[in-house]
């Protein structure tokens, strides 16, 4: 049985969206034409007795009078032209006509006028009269198409100006009214669209237990008010970048089952005066209609930095106002409003005092990277969705990211995932993950860059360098790979795996400069005392080390204890905290710490310089090596033992 077929489907209707900038060049184009069109020849202008004494001559062909206008154009006969090229600019008639024009007074009759002079004429030399009216439409519109254009244009910069500042807002908020210019742009979130949930955030348990208390704040807040205590008003997530401050925040908004206010710092300030302070006045308006919520801004340091250190000399600044008008309506909760704040930014020593008072931001939950457990956790998280070998060691890949973010773990991931794809693979293995920790530290292969063999040699020995006094000295971090493979801005790389250490003491920091030294000490030996460019990177971090260890931390003699660290992030001082005496003690005693390393480093190479050339060479050769190719040559990585066993040779030298 044939099948009868569906003719109730509607056709497609196609939509076809007009840009209005296209417009805008038609009307240009037009415009520009017509100027061009309109820049003919145009008729010379002369007094009526002489189209008189024209017309006697019988040299006029044709005479237009337009009656309402009270101008007429005079057509002369083709072979008379040129007896009247006395009355053209510079005596060279035109040959279009009309050639002249004329203007009469509201009493010319041209009918009569026009009848009496042919009369007087032959019948081949008579003039054509043609008498019309002016009803040139055209005309009167191109009159206005100039404020049409600006019309035009304005509407065009509204829609522009108000789909940046308000087009992407909520209901009530912003919109594509331009007179909402001032409106808050700050995006409500509802409960059922928002997905995180704590669930979502692996680690971070101090910061999670703080925001989750401030959650529970809102939904039982009897609990707490019946002991006469008050909810705080404000809480500032502060943390290096990446660590999740707005991933906790949305977790928040997932959690609560209260509206929730999210808007960026910079999106209160604008070109427009009193835009800013506007526009937060109208976010806590509406927060206050919906309390109890939870009110989220990002990036706070683009409004809340110290007032007072800008660096231009502006008496009325916008971000200042802003900053005024979020402090005043912060404080201006009643009791219990229900209205909380919640702010993140990595910069929290740059943000206005009265910004950080009590009754303002009533805490401070501090994000910190993660440890080990917290990034086994963030790991979990971002390998729900790859294809993992079986054999593929989450402890190790944790214990090799030391210092990472959660951005970067998830960064990692992406990168292994790419890299196994990229070699044809089906599942992720350890190599991949270890590959794609290399690249995201040291950046991509540079596989192409030539390197002459005194080059490579050079850089075998300066990451040799590092590597054994890296490997020897106890206070260093554990050296985990080297490799002479061009990476990023480097020649060679060594890494090594910190020990999540929360204080290092002087011995400390004295091991880890003598290993950024390392590599330099290790090409003057090999290159007969001739110093390289290679070791930039290194004196610049050991330069730091050492200020640090003498101006900020106290641990030199001759200074005292004595700290010039500026915890408040001023940075605009034109002066120094010290006097000129002290600065030149200050370079002294850094130049003497810097000596002093740079001797005990080439005292520790040279005593090891055979083992040092073995690792070089399997350095050339392998161009990559691991921590069991250090330890087959040095033993087992330097410990307390170690540090006994150094001792005990420096006596033993110092005996004989």
């Amino acid at each position: 049985m044939p099948q009868k077929q569906n003719n109730d489907k509607k056709p497609k209707v196609r939509i076809v969206r007009i840009n209005l900038s296209w417009v805008f060049y038609l009307l240009l184009i037009i415009s520009i034409g017509w100027m061009l069109l309109s820049n003919r020849s145009v008729p010379e202008k002369v007094e009526w007795y002489q189209v008189e004494e024209m017309i006697q001559a019988g040299d006029v062909k044709e005479v237009r009078f337009v009656r309402n206008d009270f101008r007429g154009t005079v057509s002369l006969r083709p072979e008379s032209v040129q007896k009247y090229s006395s009355l053209f600019p510079g005596g060279t008639p035109t040959k279009s006509s009309p050639q002249f024009f004329f203007l009469t007074s509201t009493k010319f009759d041209p009918e009569t006028t026009f009848s009496e002079l042919n009369e007087a004429l032959a019948e081949d030399a008579r003039v054509k009269l043609v008498i019309e009216n002016n009803e040139n439409i055209w005309r009167g519109l191109l009159e206005w198409l100039p404020m049409i254009f600006i019309i035009l244009l304005w509407i065009f910069m509204m829609r522009s100006m108000t789909r940046n500042m308000g087009g992407g807002a909520g209901p009530g908020v912003g919109g594509m009214n331009p007179f909402n210019v001032g409106k808050a742009t700050g995006k409500l979130a509802d409960k059922d669209k928002v997905k995180v949930t704590f669930k979502d955030v692996a680690g971070l348990y101090g910061a999670k237990e703080e925001v989750m208390e401030i959650v529970d704040f809102l939904r039982n807040p009897k609990k707490y008010t019946a002991l006469g205590g008050k909810i705080p008003k404000g809480a500032l997530l502060v943390g290096p970048p990446g660590t999740g401050k707005t991933l906790l925040a949305k977790a928040v908004a997932g959690e609560a089952d209260v509206p929730f206010f999210s808007i960026s710092g910079s999106d209160f300030v604008e070109m427009f005066v009193g835009v800013g302070a506007s526009r937060v006045r109208d976010l806590f308006a509406q927060a206050k209609e919906k309390a109890p919520c939870i009110v989220f801004i990002d990036e706070i340091d683009a409004v809340g930095r110290a007032r007072g250190k800008n660096v231009g000399f502006s008496s009325n600044d916008e971000r200042e106002n802003t900053l005024n008008q979020l402090l005043t309506e912060m404080d201006g909760f009643g009791t219990n409003s229900g209205v909380i704040v919640l702010a993140a930014t990595n910069r929290a020593d740059i943000l206005d005092k009265a910004l950080m008072r009590a009754g303002r931001f009533d805490r401070q939950i501090h994000v910190t990277l993660p440890d080990l457990n917290e990034r086994k956790e963030i790991f979990q998280v971002h390998l729900k969705p790859l294809k993992l070998a079986p054999d593929f060691d989450l402890e190790l890949i944790a214990k090799n990211t030391p210092g990472f973010s959660g951005a970067d773990i998830a960064n990692v991931c992406n990168e292994a995932a790419l890299t196994a794809a990229r070699r044809g693979k089906s599942e992720i293995n350890n190599q991949d993950f270890s590959d794609a920790v290399d690249r995201v530290v040291g950046g991509i292969e540079r596989k192409k860059t030539i390197m002459s063999p005194q080059e490579k040699r050079l850089t075998a020995f300066h990451e040799a360098g590092h590597a054994v006094v890296g490997w020897l000295l106890p206070g260093c971090d554990p050296v985990l790979k080297v490799s002479i493979i061009p990476r990023g801005q480097a020649l060679g790389l060594t890494w090594s795996l910190p020990d999540e250490k929360v204080m290092m003491s002087r011995t400390d920091l004295m091991d880890e400069m003598c290993c950024l030294v390392g590599g330099r000490v290790a090409e003057e030996i090999v290159n007969d005392g001739v110093p390289c460019t290679g070791a930039l990177n290194d004196f610049e971090r050991m330069t730091k080390m050492a200020y640090a260890m003498v101006t900020y931390y106290g641990m030199s003699p001759a200074i005292g204890n004595i700290s010039f660290y500026d915890s408040t992030g001023g940075g605009y001082e034109l002066t120094k905290p010290y006097s000129e005496k002290t600065a030149e003690l200050i370079d002294a005693e850094v130049k003497k710490i810097v000596d002093e390393i740079t001797a005990r480093t080439r005292k520790i190479l040279t005593d090891n310089w055979a083992g040092l050339t073995r690792l070089a060479e399997l350095l050339i050769d392998k161009e990559v090596i691991m921590s069991d190719d250090i330890e087959s040559i040095f033993g087992p990585k330097a410990g307390k033992h170690g540090e006994e066993r150094l001792k005990k040779e420096e006596e033993k030298e110092s005996d004989e």
